[in-house]
């Protein structure tokens, strides 16, 4: 058995480079939203609240990232994982910070979770899209052998 785990996780220039670009084209569309980034292990590495988007919206996109980073799952696809279990449904929804409407998105590198993007101030579709757009920003172009971003 092996006694350590090497992981590899987003730093913060690439969470930054996230939210920028989400801002960008959040401010293309005309939303105003909140954009959260999270490590691997679901901790805020960048975050920007955009001039009049809600309130409220700051918590969601955190959680939004927080969720992805949890379950490794995008939000959009929570709601039909779970919509003909009515226990589940109806019980887990109730789970803080468990956000299962779109607008988290995963950051990977070769199929690894090393990140996620959570956005809200728009509706669902603008959201996932603002974060989707977020998360290729922040996926490095390449990968060194060491795990750092080059």
């Amino acid at each position: 058995m092996t006694a350590l785990i090497n992981a590899r996780t987003i730093g913060l220039n690439a969470a930054r480079s996230a939210v920028d670009t989400a801002v960008a084209v959040a401010t293309s569309l005309g939303v105003p939203v909140c954009v959260a980034v999270v490590d691997r292990a679901g901790h805020l590495l960048a975050y920007g609240r955009m001039d009049s988007a809600p309130l409220l919206s700051a918590q969601i996109a955190l959680d939004k990232a927080y969720t992805v980073a949890a379950f490794g799952l995008p939000t959009h696809e929570w709601f039909d994982l779970i919509k003909d279990e009515p226990a589940l449904l109806h019980g887990i929804v109730k789970t803080d910070r468990l956000v299962v409407f779109g607008g988290g998105v995963p950051v990977t590198v070769d199929g690894e979770l090393v990140g996620a993007v959570g956005v809200s101030g728009g509706s669902t579709k603008q959201d996932r899209l603002i974060a989707e757009s977020g998360a290729a920003a922040a996926v490095p172009q390449s990968v060194s052998t060491s795990g750092g971003v080059t």
